[in-house]
């Protein structure tokens, strides 16, 4: 299989991860990349200050160079100036990763349309416009380029109280495709594809108990890693012939119902 230098015909590829400025999946996938020889692009709104942080730590690190990224994706402007610094910091950018992402439990009584609108803002819009400004700049590449989003294994088995978060991640299936068949016109080596998380990252206040049930509710009996999602970042950005795909990357959660067992975890 060809390496990301081959594909993307540079020394250091440039990769810009959405949401990697907290210590949760997307950073595991900034760093992941950098392990690879990309010159990164960190993006946070909250955690400037952990941004900032792991973006010494990774140029020290992988000897790369590494740029932060600002702002609120709730402001449509935000996404397409994310891509714009980059490629004004790097000259390029080769790979997109959608990870950025809000969610928190609501009663389904208690929520309002305003919310169902900021997760679609958020978690689906702003991935519609990176994407879309990413590609146009993959488009003036010889090589294109590889945008990759950040859905949800449990759009197909929803669980309680998040009944405003969840259709903004199943729209993020069909965008998938969508911007695949959309932006291969553009250029044919631009490719869009999706992973879907399974347990990874169980949140700090999930317990013992809590997260043996959740293992238990995968076929591999554990918890994934945020390095497990990073690894199928890098299938999908090496291997070239893979296109407007939503991969699993679950331990088989999605495809698996335990007897009286119905459970969910956030992915960060």
């Amino acid at each position: 299989m060809t390496t990301l230098q081959q594909n993307f015909a540079t020394t250091h590829p440039v990769a810009l991860v959405t949401g990697s400025g907290a210590p949760r999946v997307g950073r595991a996938i900034a760093e992941h990349l950098a392990s690879l020889g990309c010159h990164i692009a960190l993006h946070a709104n909250t955690s400037v200050d952990e941004a900032d942080e792991a973006a010494r730590s990774i140029a020290d690190k992988f000897e790369v160079e590494t740029l932060v990224t600002l702002g609120s994706l709730e402001d449509t402007q935000t996404a397409s100036r994310l891509v714009d610094e980059t490629v004004g910091k790097f000259g390029r950018i080769d790979v997109l990763v959608n990870s950025a992402a809000i969610w928190h439990p609501t009663p389904f009584a208690d929520i309002e349309a305003a919310e169902v609108q900021r997760y679609f803002t958020v978690n689906t819009l702003s991935s519609f416009l990176a994407a879309r400004a990413a590609g146009v700049m993959m488009a003036k590449q010889d090589r294109g380029g590889c945008v990759v989003n950040i859905g949800d294994w449990a759009t197909v088995r929803p669980y309680l109280d998040h009944a405003a978060y969840f259709p903004s991640k199943g729209a993020i299936e069909v965008m998938t495709r969508s911007l695949a068949v959309e932006l291969s016109q553009l250029h044919d080596q631009i490719r869009v594809n999706c992973i879907q998380p399974g347990p990874v990252l169980l949140a700090d206040d999930v317990g013992e108990a809590r997260a043996k049930q959740i293992a238990a509710s995968t076929l591999v009996n554990r918890v994934g890693t945020a390095g497990h999602i990073a690894h199928a970042v890098q299938f999908l950005c090496e291997n070239d012939f893979i296109n407007g795909v939503c991969l699993p990357v679950d331990g088989g959660r999605s495809i698996y119902a335990p007897d009286g067992m119905q459970v969910g975890a956030n992915t960060g």
